[in-house]
């Protein structure tokens, strides 16, 4: 295989072609502006929005296979299209909505919040405050979730989207909210990367975490979610699978990404092979790569655009990159309010045999340390 098709181009099409660099396979993309990150590394690009099936039925004359940025696409006019799709358009099929993503997940008997589709302003009987609403498609980085605490607040964001169908779940008390990346190759072969334990504010990742310190009875039951699901869905490709683990043991499956994942960014330099690299293994039909961390931690911060700027923030980026074992990923996109604009990623210790017990708190310190730099 020599090109590979990709449905946007944004920063996740621009680290997946770094990676099918080095594995000498090229990348076209399809992506509406010319400023886009990926648009600078892509053999060839088609112009045009991400769910535009014209053009991309011209960019499948442009490659071998077709794979995805994201999930804002247009799922009934690509299976019209003569065209190969990994993952499977019906892989997809369940997932891009989130009402039937969840429906998905219950009947293959794996545990969810309880949830039902918000039909009018009230709260469905067995549900009580706060609960969780979320936009049932094309909600990201936080957008389109709405934590309600009163009934007052429900009303008013049901009146305010009155043509936007929503999903309500409980709430869950979570201990940690955990990530699980997972790969599944053209023969089958499912891997997973170590779990990491994920930090959010106003529902947008801020700081994910290698975890040294899980029972063993949890991590298999994560792994054991992860493989499930990616042999169910026939799926080809890596997935990111957020997680809620409470306080009395349980683990719950909170949301599925059918592609690359903010969370597994740090496997770029942790890990012996990264989830984009990964990615291009599997939709290559080449075998899949070493999940294993090749350090003792590490600690991903993502910079978040915190005004509307135009400054590429160099002196910060400088600042930071002095930290030892400090790597920068810079998107080059203009700031706005809450936009990722790159990601910090930090090793703690270049051993994995020798992981300290003081590691998470190194990275913690790390991670306050990024943070001040970034939003001072």
């Amino acid at each position: 295989m020599k090109r590979i098709g990709v449905i946007g181009g944004g920063q996740l099409a621009w680290m997946m072609a770094s990676a099918a660099q080095e594995l000498g396979i090229k990348l076209v993309i399809q992506t509406p502006d010319a400023t886009d990150v990926a648009v600078s590394l892509a053999e060839d690009i088609v112009f045009a929005a991400v769910d535009d099936v014209a053009a991309t039925k011209i960019l499948a004359t442009k490659c071998d296979i077709i794979t995805f940025e994201n999930e804002f696409v247009d799922l009934a006019g690509l299976g019209k299209l003569d065209a190969v799709f990994l993952p499977p358009l019906a892989a997809l099929a369940p997932l891009l909505d989130k009402y039937t993503q969840r429906c998905y997940l219950r009947d293959l008997g794996l545990p969810v919040p309880k949830f039902a589709v918000l039909e009018q302003p009230e709260l469905p009987s067995g549900f009580e405050f706060p609960v969780v609403v979320k936009a049932r498609r094309n909600g990201y980085d936080g957008q389109g979730t709405f934590m309600i605490k009163a009934k007052s607040a429900l009303v008013d964001l049901y009146h305010r989207y009155p043509d936007t169908p929503f999903l309500i779940e409980e709430f869950v008390a979570f201990d940690r909210e955990l990530a699980i990346i997972a790969a599944r190759g053209a023969s089958g072969e499912v891997v997973t990367y170590p779990i990491l334990e994920t930090q959010q504010e106003e529902q947008v990742c801020r700081r994910v975490f290698t975890l040294d310190d899980l029972p063993e009875s949890l991590v298999e039951t994560c792994g054991s979610i992860a493989t499930k699901l990616m042999i169910s869905l026939n799926a080809i490709g890596v997935f990111g699978i957020e997680l809620f683990a409470t306080c009395d043991g349980r683990v719950l499956v909170n949301e599925i990404a059918p592609r690359t994942h903010n969370s597994g960014h740090l496997t770029i330099e942790a890990c012996a092979t990264s989830q984009f690299s990964q990615l291009i293994r599997a939709v290559a039909g080449l075998p899949l790569g070493s999940t294993k961390l090749i350090c003792g931690g590490a600690v991903m911060v993502n910079l978040l655009g915190y005004e509307d700027s135009q400054s590429d923030y160099l002196a910060k980026r400088q600042q930071i990159s002095s930290i030892p074992d400090t790597y920068i990923h810079w998107y080059g996109k203009e700031s706005r309010i809450g936009r990722k604009l790159g990601h910090v990623t930090v090793l703690v210790g270049n051993n994995p045999s020798q992981t300290s017990q003081n590691s998470r708190q190194q990275a913690e310190v790390i991670a306050r340390q990024v943070e001040t730099i970034w939003y001072e």
